[in-house]
């Protein structure tokens, strides 16, 4: 290729990545997804409803339609197929949670990259002397949003993972740091025979159960409160760990998962799932950017390839490890005991 032919086109699309992303995140916070799913509206309709000024109201819309996050037909806007069913906020499919919580804390943190970068310390709350989550799990609102951005995080895996691992072996899981139960639910879901747990601070008793009670699987699932760094894990066949891992430092990792492997009895197994970075580290961009926003969150978190995790197992004692593709960057590692 001659140096004429090169253009910034992909140089420039990623420099102002920021734009889409924000209307996207502002689409949410106006509630515009969940409104649409009530019926098409015009312009001026919508933005009386969202009770947006009319100056930009037109351009908002028409670029979520460039952006294909909704649809026009005539003059009325509509939601495409996959908004109406991710971020209309009144089905169980809604994942906009975690998108919420980018909106409202993320993406002004990671204005302070550079400085993370250069400093190696977080950018979050920690800035301005709170703990993020000692403040987030003494405010029932905030906590219930971050819980539920969680379950949106992880749906889609949840739903492969029940699918994938070969639970008719087993007869009980946990879930460790199961926030709002979203992974132990769809497991319940697809496996009548299966009962679980979902261990967590005691705080977030509320949230898992009434979640579990709505979604219909209450009887088999129970809440089990405690600090996994301070408690032993509870006895199971086998222990999952989702977007878990990737907040602590390595001698953190490590002692996590040798507590899950004293946990487990023989032939049980442990499941850890995250945006797993590809072992070549070229491909999976948001599993290394995940990583990146581990360094804005957490001192000393950091993602992984499957073959470090795979490599941290053997380490601890798990005889064998398989690792699985699950939804989006996310993967699957299996360690059996």
């Amino acid at each position: 290729m001659t140096k004429g032919r090169l253009t910034p086109v992909k140089i420039m699309q990623l420099g102002t990545g920021f734009w889409g992303s924000k209307t996207l995140l502002s689409a949410i916070e106006l509630g515009l997804f969940t409104e649409l799913a009530k019926g098409p509206l015009d312009a001026a309709a919508l933005t009386k409803r969202l009770q947006l000024h009319p100056r930009s109201a037109r351009d908002f819309f028409d670029a979520l339609v460039a952006l294909g996050m909704l649809k026009r037909t005539g003059q009325r806007y509509a939601n495409t197929s996959e908004t109406a069913l991710f971020l209309d906020q009144a089905k169980p499919s809604y994942v906009g949670g975690i998108l919420e919580m980018s909106n409202a804390r993320l993406y002004r943190f990671w204005g302070s990259l550079t400085e993370g970068l250069r400093t190696g310390k977080p950018q979050n709350e920690v800035k301005t002397g709170e703990d993020f989550f000692g403040t987030l799990y003494a405010d029932p609102q905030r906590l219930e949003g971050f819980l539920k951005a969680m379950t949106g995080l992880s749906i889609g895996s949840a739903q492969v993972i029940a699918k994938k691992f070969p639970w008719k072996k087993y007869r009980t899981f946990v879930d460790i740091g199961c926030a709002q139960g979203g992974v132990a639910v769809e497991i319940a879901l697809a496996h009548k025979h299966l009962t679980g747990l979902g261990m967590d601070l005691p705080v977030v008793r509320p949230v898992f159960e009434a979640y579990a009670q709505a979604r219909g699987v209450a009887q088999r699932l129970r809440f089990h409160p405690g600090d996994f760094f301070k408690d032993p894990l509870p006895k199971s066949d086998v222990i999952i760990m989702g977007h878990i891992l990737h907040d602590w430092n390595l001698e953190e990792k490590m002692m996590l998962l040798r507590k899950a492997y004293d946990a487990l009895p023989a032939n049980g197994a442990v499941i850890v799932h995250e945006a797993l970075i590809d072992d070549a580290r070229k491909q999976n961009a948001f599993g290394l950017l995940m990583s990146l926003n581990m360094l804005i969150e957490t001192h000393g978190g950091f993602d992984f390839t499957g073959a470090d995790c795979r490599k941290w197992m053997k380490e601890v004692g798990f005889k064998r490890t398989q690792a699985t593709r699950l939804a989006g960057p996310d993967g699957m590692l299996v360690g059996f005991k």
